[in-house]
């Protein structure tokens, strides 16, 4: 059995200036739609990149960091972004992120789940 790499840079969608933010955003489907769960998102935003404010209109949704620093804005509030942080956001809220690092990829998995 061949296993391909799940993160392969040519699997990733780019997004750029995702929600009126700067720099773009590589993003891999993981697959993962199993009920009540309608993705899960492996996500890296370019160094001094960010994605611009958006409101949560179909899924929760819950945003875990697994490398780099930044900000996450949940409703306006500043969150850390750091590896091992995480954010839930309801139906309705809004998110914008920040990478920080000037040189650093922001990663960060995205679980959505409808109820």
């Amino acid at each position: 059995m061949t296993i391909r790499n799940p993160l392969d840079p040519s699997r990733a969608s780019v997004r750029a200036a995702l929600f009126g933010g700067e720099k773009a955003v590589h993003v891999w489907d993981c697959g993962a739609k199993t009920a009540p769960f309608t993705a899960v998102l492996f996500c890296r935003l370019e160094p001094g990149g960010r994605v611009g404010k958006h409101r949560q209109d179909t899924d929760d949704e819950v945003v875990i960091v697994v490398g780099g620093e930044g900000v996450l804005y949940v409703d306006g509030a500043a969150h850390a972004a750091v590896r091992g942080s995480a954010v839930a956001l309801p139906l309705g809220a809004t998110l914008e992120i920040d990478n920080a690092s000037a040189d650093a990829w922001l990663e960060y998995v995205i679980v959505k789940a409808r109820r």
